[in-house]
């Protein structure tokens, strides 16, 4: 227990080296752009408080929305899906395999769920003890159940999920333009230094190695970032782009996808005027979403969708959750 226990730890350790590395090299990239460029080799003063200006304003952004991005907990399920005393006990003194998928049934039928483990069972977490709502799965890293978990990333060391997938986003977003603007304003300078108009010096090496940076980080963010605004688009997960959830009916990659604008607003919300600034407006709880076939909204697993809405409703609105509004909405393929 102590072996595993200090193995643990370490692994907790070790995990924050990704962050320490791009923290460390953002505040290289700080130092180099406003000390060895605009204050030591910039002369024009109008110049120099132009560039220190937008500088300080994308390295805002770009802090804001890594460190939300870090430090927004992974949302797990309400109470409601966990077992209760008695369902616990029926199920784990039940031996026979499909009686537990009989008690799960049972439970779920309180439940808005509506997707199904492959073999067509409810998909219940072993460890959290609690039946996974739709899009919800296990973290092993985290060690916790995350709703509409899109993948663990290593370089915030944290899920992305239903609590900070707009966070991430746009921590891509500001990292892109962060990383344009300073190759941009940075170029004339690599020119100059590269063909020797100006001194050597440490500014030199500094003005070098911020171009490369800046582009090859700004390589690689494109991509990602491309990935995932074609996610949204279809209203998928990174998990559900390699193994599509499972309905009544099957395996189906489109059953969330309710239409480009829904799907943009239920990770950005309905207020554009908060699309790019970090702050939580995606719709809905995590725990519930629009489906695109009006015959998924009639799972016979959920005896009462009202009964469910009301018994959350005070809950929700005691926590400030936005309601989405095309919840209640039957969508047309």
């Amino acid at each position: 227990m102590a072996l595993s226990g200090g193995l643990r730890c370490c692994q907790r350790v070790f995990s924050w080296i990704p962050v320490v590395i791009i923290t460390s090299v953002v505040l290289w990239s700080y130092y180099a752009y406003v000390f060895e460029l605009c204050l030591f080799t910039l002369s024009n003063t109008l110049e120099k408080v132009a560039y220190l200006l937008v500088f300080h304003v994308c390295f805002v952004m770009f802090s804001w929305t890594y460190w939300k991005s870090i430090f927004t907990p992974p949302t797990p399920p309400t109470k409601k899906f966990q077992l209760s005393y008695t369902d616990k006990e029926r199920y784990e003194m039940e031996e026979r395999p499909d009686a537990q998928k009989q008690i799960l049934m049972e439970i779920a039928k309180k439940l808005p769920i509506f997707t199904r483990a492959a073999s067509g069972a409810i998909r219940f977490c072993d460890r959290c003890q609690v039946i996974k709502p739709d899009r919800c799965h296990h973290c092993s890293v985290c060690e916790t159940c995350v709703l509409k978990m899109d993948h663990h990333c290593p370089w915030v060391n944290n899920c992305v999920g239903f609590s900070n997938y707009k966070f991430f986003l746009l921590f891509l977003v500001y990292s892109m333009v962060y990383c344009v603007y300073i190759a941009a304003t940075v170029f004339q300078y690599f020119i100059k230094f590269w063909v020797g108009e100006l001194r050597n010096g440490p500014a030199k090496f500094h003005v070098l190695f911020l171009m490369f940076v800046a582009l090859m980080f700004f390589v690689s963010l494109m991509f990602l970032f491309g990935y995932h605004c074609w996610l949204v688009s279809k209203n998928r997960s990174t998990l559900e782009a390699f193994s599509a959830p499972v309905f009544q009916n099957g395996p189906d990659r489109n059953g969330f996808n309710v239409g480009f604008r829904r799907n943009l607003q239920q990770v950005f919300g309905e207020d554009r005027k908060l699309w790019l600034i970090p702050v939580f407006t995606s719709l809905g709880d995590g725990h519930f979403f629009a489906m695109r076939s009006r015959n998924e909204s009639r799972n016979p697993l959920l005896a009462s969708e009202e009964q469910w809405e009301d018994d959350g409703g005070s809950e929700e609105e005691s926590s400030g959750v936005q309601r989405d509004p095309s919840i209640t909405v039957d969508i047309e393929s």
